[in-house]
């Protein structure tokens, strides 16, 4: 197979021109009859006995053209691309221009390319990065959700419900004498304060015994949901059959023996201090990074094929589906309960996939811009890393995909470069309301 041209027919297009001499073309022809010849059957003949040139008289010349030149190009046409120094993005297409004994076979092949970007400006990028300073206040809300997960519940039987308190109660509702659908419920759990009732409801069961029966006035909001209700007065008749409250934990060095690995409540506030701050700062590197990012992915302008949009939304949807799985969820019945398709649900994940293409592509060419470098060293050790958290060996990543990974390293090195003569700045700060602006909203509100 020999390479006659190379053209570049359009933006991340070419066009090659490619020959299968005669001889070449004849071997092909030889070798995809010995592979067939055993499944072809014919009167008057075994299996695999069959000449040749009586399979092309009775199937036509050409029976064993399209198995002969798919065999020559599996076998040399990464090669050819390789030589035409193309990077493809996709399948090639291949279109068979001539062919025939005497002279071999001609084809044009179709192939889109990686794309050329051209980037600049992407040193002194500016972004926000609000890093919250942690205060006493904040260790001791968490402190405060570490006994809330440690309450227990404790009956009450000496007193009357308070706000915050669990009640079960019977109820039933009235719009005057007559009751109304929905408006029943026995042994009904309800913490107070919670608004899961109309508002006034639980207001008024604040007060109450147990086993008192006592009635509920309330109005049915003017939005209500259910329009017959709406504005309408109501009247539950209720009772109390059980009243519990949540008990906190002591907050002292005992509870901290029992629900840390800690012994004392000092030690433990200064850890929870470190996590707190540990996790501001991730917050405020990612928020800062995602900045950083959206602004790399603006400054990609160069023609990309959408072939490789497409590509990476099948990456995200295999990802997904993969993640279904784990949780015992198929695709099919993903589908069926979102009332999607497949196309559909990819084309949710297009916008994503195009992003992440133009930023890998735009870190891709900074590398090469800034020499960018990746040692063995650093190599070992990702390819290390990957096998431990993973089912393959190192030698089977090493075989397969080293090259990805030797570019994946790359890209984080261009991107903490570009982080790196980033320009922190000052979150904007809000213009306060006018006051004519104020008033006039104020005004609309109470019309």
């Amino acid at each position: 197979m020999n390479l006659k041209s190379s053209t570049k027919t359009d933006v991340n297009m070419t066009e090659l021109v490619i020959e299968i001499n005669a001889e070449s073309f004849e071997n092909a022809v030889e070798s995809a009859y010995r592979r067939q010849k055993k499944n072809i059957s014919m009167p008057g003949f075994r299996k695999g006995k069959i000449p040749r040139k009586l399979c092309e008289k009775t199937y036509g010349e050409n029976v064993f053209y399209e198995d002969a030149i798919n065999t020559v190009l599996n076998a040399e046409l990464p090669g050819l691309v390789e030589k035409a120094g193309l990077d493809l993005v996709d399948s090639p297409r291949v279109e068979l221009t001539s062919v025939s004994k005497e002279k071999g076979a001609s084809l044009k092949v179709v192939c889109v390319t990686k794309p050329e970007i051209h980037i600049t400006e992407y040193k002194g990028l500016e972004a926000v990065r609000n890093e919250k300073e942690i205060t006493d206040e904040d260790v001791q809300n968490q402190l405060e959700n570490l006994q809330k997960r440690n309450a227990r519940e404790v009956s009450v039987d000496n007193r009357a419900t308070e706000m915050g308190d669990t009640v079960t109660l019977d109820f039933e509702g009235f719009f005057g004498d007559e009751a109304f659908e929905g408006g029943k419920g026995e042994n009904y759990e309800l913490p107070l304060g919670s608004g899961q009732f109309i508002p006034g409801f639980e207001e008024q069961v604040v007060g109450n015994e147990l086993e008192k029966p006592f009635d509920v006035n309330v109005t049915f909001p003017e939005n209500y949901s259910m329009e017959d209700y709406a504005g309408k007065e109501a009247v539950f008749h209720c009772i109390i059959h059980g009243i519990t409250h949540e008990e906190l934990p002591e907050l002292d060095d005992e509870f901290v023996k029992d629900t840390s690995e800690f012994d004392t409540l000092d030690e433990l506030k200064t850890d929870i201090h470190t996590k707190l701050e540990e996790s501001t700062k991730n917050a405020a590197d990612q928020s800062f990074e995602n900045a950083i990012i959206e602004q790399l992915i603006e400054l990609v302008e160069d023609p990309i094929p959408h072939v490789m949009f497409e590509r990476r939304a099948d990456a995200l949807l295999n990802q997904f589906a993969a993640q279904l799985q784990e949780q015992g969820v198929s695709m099919d019945m993903y589908l069926q309960y979102t009332g999607m398709d497949q196309d559909s649900l990819k084309a949710t994940y297009l916008e994503r996939a195009e992003g992440e293409v133009k930023l890998r592509l735009a870190l891709e060419q900074i590398a090469k811009q800034e020499n960018v470098e990746v040692t063995d060293e650093e190599l070992d050790e990702e390819v290390k890393k990957i096998a431990e958290s993973s089912s393959v060996t190192e030698e089977q990543i090493r075989s397969a995909i080293l090259d990805d990974v030797r570019t994946d390293l790359l890209v984080k090195k261009a991107l903490d470069l570009v982080k790196e003569a980033a320009v922190i700045i000052d979150a904007p700060t809000e213009e306060p309301v006018a006051e004519e602006s104020a008033d006039a909203t104020e005004e609309a509100v109470t019309e």
